[in-house]
């Protein structure tokens, strides 16, 4: 039997701690890299659904996955960020 190993887009969260002199200030340099994350403080919230492989570019993979009754999307194959055949 094929071993396959799949990407799965996520949502998580990531505790940062920055020092600043105000809310704003400690976001912008959250958004400009000087967070520093707090170990063991990433938590996964849910699986994200609406990011995933085109089904344009993946077509047969898509009809397939309908055929064995899973609701795939008209435009993505939700959550799926990359699939491969690893043995």
């Amino acid at each position: 039997m094929p071993t396959f190993e799949i990407e799965q887009y996520e949502i998580h969260t990531q505790l940062y701690r920055i020092e600043a002199v105000s809310r704003a200030e400690a976001i912008k340099r959250l958004f400009d890299g000087e967070g520093i994350a707090v170990d063991n403080a990433q938590e996964y919230i849910q699986v994200a659904a609406d990011v995933g492989l085109p089904v344009e570019q993946h077509q047969d993979l898509a009809d397939e996955l309908r055929r064995q009754g899973e609701l795939i999307g008209e435009d993505i194959i939700p959550s799926i960020r990359a699939i491969k055949q690893v043995g």
